[in-house]
């Protein structure tokens, strides 16, 4: 078979919420239902075959805006799936991200006692999200939506995030998000870095050849086919605290600045250190075409310029040969603010809640989501920087501080108390649009 051949992807079977990059800005809702009727769950899922937007829609006149429908182990279950079919997903899936939480670092404030209800539980059964650029467009994809699940009392909502981008495309911390993200072969999709060569579809979509040559699907053909699994994480931010250990560990709101790049590895505006080491370029942060065009081992190997234990480098080690293969950890991350901003300089909590809705899109979500959130973002052992967590994201424990290369001697900050804490999520498997209809034919 060819290469070509390989690569060719079904598009308008494939959700276009997996390989679609998001609309800048936007605005996303999530929402979450119970299904309570079986037949009409798989009325649902009949519906939603019809309302979700394929990949093959980007230039449709709905424009940047979408539908997508994602099913959790016991919203399958819930459906009706076969055991012998449900024996065929990815065994992180069928346990639930609330079993797999000392894995993931969600231990203390983070625990699975504290996540907001009902995430985390048996009744999270299908997350359906819509985006859009704006609010106007937003509530259009929502009455879209709506088709698929009105006057179906056996399906319940039973929670709902709304969630918003904001023009300068920042999170609550203040850095500009969304800014790497991977090429798939055959998408049609350009990446981010035109310096990584685009992976196999089979790292993000089941049905198709992966990195290592290997092809996962599930049983029957047809519900594996063109499917993804998906992570959801609402991820709550500190941010007053953020700001607080800034300000307590730098000499003055210069040093500020440049401590927060060396914590994230990008200036806020999003130009990375690697290619503006000294000081911040908003105009190269702005550039999509220039932020993300650099490597780590070829041009800063010992950390000096990018440190290695700053968040970005943890999240894509990128050529980086102590992480072993970096292309078989490769995710589509995506991530959408909720809860009001914390005005500019309020360095006291106010007590709102506020984060970062995440999501990531693959294959494999045990060599993928689970391997970099346990070996890359809560450890160091990788590039030697010993048990320490992820500056930005890591389970930290208030006793363990950050150290980063510098000549002539290496800078040491405070001990790093948590700022940001999980309040809930869970594992889900986007369908192929076949794959909708083929659970809404179910039959007991």
């Amino acid at each position: 078979m060819s290469t070509n051949a390989r690569a060719a992807l079904e598009l308008d079977d494939i959700q276009r919420g997996v390989l679609t990059p998001r609309p800048t800005p936007y605005a996303a809702t999530y929402l979450v239902f119970r299904i309570d009727d079986r037949a009409h769950g798989r009325e649902l899922m009949r519906r939603a075959s019809a309302v979700v937007t394929s990949a093959a829609d980007s230039a449709s006149p709905l424009g940047e805006t979408w539908v997508s429908v994602a099913v959790t182990s016991h919203g399958l279950k819930a459906l009706g799936v076969p055991r012998a079919s449900m024996d065929t997903f990815g065994w992180e899936f069928r346990q639930g991200m609330a079993a797999r939480a000392k894995v993931l670092g969600d231990v203390d404030q983070s625990g699975p006692e504290h996540w907001e209800a009902p995430l985390g539980t048996p009744d999270v059964h299908v997350v359906l999200t819509a985006v859009a650029p704006d609010a106007t467009g937003l509530a259009g994809a929502l009455d879209r939506a709506r088709a698929a699940y009105d006057r179906l009392p056996g399906v319940t909502a039973i929670w709902r995030q709304d969630c918003y981008a904001l023009p300068t495309e920042t999170e609550h911390f203040g850095y500009r998000d969304g800014v790497s993200h991977p090429a798939v072969e055959g998408s049609g999709f350009a990446g981010s870095n035109p310096l990584e060569v685009p992976l196999k579809a089979g790292e993000f979509v089941l049905g198709y050849r992966d990195e290592i040559g290997g092809i996962r699907t599930l049983q029957p053909k047809v519900l594996g086919r063109n499917g993804s699994y998906a992570v959801f994480r609402k991820l709550h931010q500190r941010v007053a605290l953020f700001r607080c250990y800034l300000r307590d560990n730098a000499t003055g709101p210069e040093d500020e600045e440049l401590l927060a790049a060396k914590i994230m590895g990008r200036w806020r505006s999003g130009a990375p250190l690697a290619l503006s080491p000294q000081h911040d370029d908003p105009a190269l942060g702005a550039d999509p075409q220039r932020r993300n065009t650099f490597l780590y081992e070829r041009d800063d190997p010992m950390g000096f310029t990018t440190p290695s234990g700053c968040h970005i480098r943890r999240a894509n080690p990128r050529d980086a040969s102590v992480a072993g293969e970096v292309r078989l950890h490769r995710m589509i991350r995506r991530g959408a603010a909720y809860g009001p901003p914390l005005p500019e300089g309020v360095l006291e909590d106010d007590g709102a809640d506020r984060g970062l809705m995440f999501a990531f899109i693959g294959a494999h979500l045990g060599r993928q989501f689970e391997f970099v959130q346990s070996e890359w973002m809560n450890d160091s052992v990788f590039f030697g920087g010993g048990n320490t967590a992820d500056p930005v994201t890591g389970s930290h424990d208030g006793v363990t501080g950050y150290t980063f290369p510098r000549r002539p001697v290496r800078r040491r900050l405070s001990p790093l108390p948590r700022f940001v804490v999980t309040r809930g999520g869970e594992y889900c498997f986007l369908p192929g649009l076949n794959a909708l209809r083929w659970l809404g034919d179910l039959q007991d």
